[in-house]
């Protein structure tokens, strides 16, 4: 019985697995109003009732879909840094991209819709409070920074804010060349401040 199960199982998981990018994808290129289960059911090559399943409703789906692809950007931003300490500039460089690719884009649709989707708001609010703490504990951690120093915390928030910042600025622009010279002056900054 438990071999018949497990690739139920397994399927199961790959579906679920299918739904969450295809959202992430869809929510990146089509915004809030083009991104349906049914549209997203369709790039993920499963059924609108498979999508229904695993997500009873479009808040959900969504929700869910950034919610994933955080986890896995933190995993893989850990994972750059597994041959001892890291160096600075690589680690600014590293949270930056964070901002600048599918997943943000895909998030910041989801503010957008958040704002006028009441249902929608509180779960929104509380996913970015839970991915911006994680975000800042990795960043910590991979900057050997030292919080109980003043000022540290707000250098490394202000960091965060600024890779939001150069991540919205991206979204209308290839702003390749500009963010390569603001990730270079702020790993000075954090050589400074930090050392």
């Amino acid at each position: 019985m438990g071999a018949v199960t497990q690739p139920k199982q397994d399927r199961s998981r790959a579906t679920r697995q299918r739904l969450l990018e295809a959202a992430v994808a869809c929510l990146a290129e089509y915004g809030w109003g083009g991104s349906t289960v049914a549209v997203v059911a369709e790039r993920a090559g499963v059924s609108r009732g498979a999508a229904q399943h695993h997500f009873p409703t479009r808040e959900d789906l969504f929700t869910a879909a950034v919610e994933y692809v955080a986890e896995e950007r933190s995993a893989a931003l850990r994972g750059l840094f597994t041959d001892g300490p890291p160096v600075r500039s690589a680690v600014v460089s590293a949270l930056v991209d964070l901002y600048t690719g599918t997943l943000f884009r895909a998030a910041l649709h989801l503010w957008v819709a958040a704002s006028n989707e009441p249902q929608l708001r509180p779960r929104v609010t509380e996913l970015e409070a839970r991915v911006g703490r994680e975000t800042h504990r990795i960043a910590v951690e991979l900057l050997g920074a030292d919080e109980s120093v003043p000022g540290v915390r707000e250098t490394v928030q202000g960091l965060l804010d600024m890779a939001r910042g150069l991540g919205l600025a991206n979204v209308l622009t290839d702003d390749a060349a500009r963010r390569a010279r603001v990730v270079a002056q702020w790993s000075r900054l954090l050589d400074t401040t930090l050392s």
